[in-house]
């Protein structure tokens, strides 16, 4: 560990994340920040995270070099064998709203030493500022989204009131969104989250609820986001008027790497809920550079077997090398055509689960066919990997427009026939004819994403901030 100028052996943060991966891993990474500079830190989550942290990440290996650190957990009240994901999330979320705020509760009043502040995810905006005001205790926001799209969540009802919305049918959907500040003229309704569609069935919060929890940040101290100035300050100079206290620390793994000497024993992988496979790592390093586009649509998302035998049928015939993440609850089925066999024993490599940050940073891979969840998303900038984007729901239709349209450094799949000829030109564009020119947009992009959080930069500078405010809130503690 680095030596840092700031150290505490007092303030004490109790930290909540939603539980799925993404959001565990995201606010997990900012326990390690605040916990390198001795805050003492909770790290509240579910009794099915914490067990599969146990049993395919490294709890201990954390625990021994964060000593600071601490693990609280509580049942989410749904059965063992509920898969809490793809559709059924819907059903983690209302079981956590509906039962957490006692264990959460009691957690907080019992925790030593005092508490200062409670880091809440503000997916449960309205959930972890209720915990916090009942018990008396400052109460800070997370959300694990771009900027970009918390601010397209604040102006659902500004969208309502100017008539741009509810969408009316596919005829509407290439209408362009003209009202949303900062960002007038970049959407169009396809391009909204899914949930402002209104029909479709992977829904995880409807549209009410989920412009509810966002504005319930409005209650918190402050807001912390996981990305950086110089990709979002359009965006974020418009949630200032509205939160005028906003750190911006991300990227918030290479934020952790910068900060943090290199050890084998706590790679991202100890923040892991799937079993990762480090053999492609092995496979990578007998890649040509640049020649791998690596494919994977995340930790939740489902996709039905006729799509995942497309999309396999689009990577053998475009006649790239790829490595595959196809999660075991994903496949569908054992029966693969021979032709994808002999096409991936030739070229490609699949397997369960990645260690993605390592992929991505990887001198083999060139590029991503990714779902667009922002930690993907900021990952592959901050490596210099340009994108395919195919979104799934939720705030992915908002990212893959703005890695296409605003930073231009890749293309965007979203509302279109999952096709084998789709999926093949789309990797021979980004891996072949326009190679370069996303290359050399990444590149760019990626110098500034890791300009920021180096010293002086302003994630950096960001962290510092958010801990001297941290401890400004003991003081209101009585």
């Amino acid at each position: 560990m680095k030596a840092e100028e700031t150290t505490d052996t007092h303030t004490h943060v109790v930290i909540f994340p939603c539980p799925v991966q993404g959001h565990v891993s995201t606010m997990l990474k900012l326990a390690q920040l605040l916990s390198l500079h001795r805050f003492h830190i909770t790290f509240i989550t579910t009794d099915c995270i914490h067990h599969r942290l146990h049993r395919f990440g490294d709890i201990q290996a954390l625990l021994q070099t964060h000593p600071t650190l601490q693990f609280k957990t509580f049942p989410d009240g749904l059965p063992h064998n509920h898969p809490r994901s793809g559709e059924s999330l819907v059903d983690l979320f209302h079981s956590i709203n509906l039962h957490a705020k006692p264990h959460i509760k009691h957690i907080v009043l019992s925790a030593k030493p005092t508490l200062t502040c409670f880091i809440g995810d503000g997916v449960f905006g309205a959930l972890t500022v209720d915990v916090a005001n009942e018990v008396s205790i400052p109460i800070i926001h997370f959300r694990t989204i771009s900027a970009s799209c918390f601010w397209t969540y604040f102006c659902v009802p500004k969208l309502f009131q100017s008539n741009q919305l509810p969408i009316r049918g596919d005829e509407d959907m290439d209408r362009v969104i003209t009202c949303i500040p900062g960002m007038e003229n970049v959407f169009r309704c396809r391009d909204l989250p899914s949930f402002c569609r209104g029909t479709e069935s992977d829904i995880v919060f409807p549209m009410n609820s989920m412009a509810f929890e966002t504005r319930e940040t409005l209650r918190a101290r402050a807001l912390i986001l996981n990305t950086f100035e110089d990709l979002e300050g359009s965006v974020l100079s418009q949630i200032r008027l509205h939160f005028p206290r906003v750190f911006t620390i991300g990227p918030l793994h290479a934020q952790l790497n910068s900060r943090q000497d290199s050890n084998p024993e706590t790679t991202p992988s100890t923040n892991c809920v799937w079993e990762v496979d480090r053999s492609c790592v092995t496979w990578l390093d007998s890649q040509p550079l640049k020649s791998v586009i690596y494919v994977s649509f995340g930790s939740i998302a489902t996709v039905t077997r006729e799509k995942l035998l497309e999309i396999w049928y689009g990577l053998v015939k475009s006649k790239k090398r790829f490595l595959w993440v196809v999660r075991h609850d994903m496949d569908g089925g054992d029966r693969v055509p021979a032709e994808l066999e002999e096409g991936t024993k030739e070229r490609g490599f699949i397997v369960g689960w990645a260690p993605q940050e390592e992929v991505l940073a990887h001198k083999a891979v060139g590029g991503f066919l990714t779902h667009s969840g922002w930690n993907s998303t900021l990952e592959s900038l901050a490596a210099g990997v340009p994108m395919i984007c195919w979104p799934a729901f939720g705030d992915q239709h908002v990212n893959s427009r703005f890695v296409s349209e605003v930073c231009k450094v890749g293309l965007d799949m979203k509302d279109v026939a999952c096709d084998r000829d789709i999926v093949e030109r789309m990797v021979n564009d980004l891996m072949g004819h326009r190679r370069e020119e996303f290359l050399n947009s990444a590149e760019a992009l990626a110098l500034l994403a890791n300009q920021s959080v180096s010293p002086a930069g302003s994630s950096y500078s960001h962290l510092d901030h958010l801990m001297h405010y941290i401890k400004s809130l003991g003081q209101d503690i009585i």
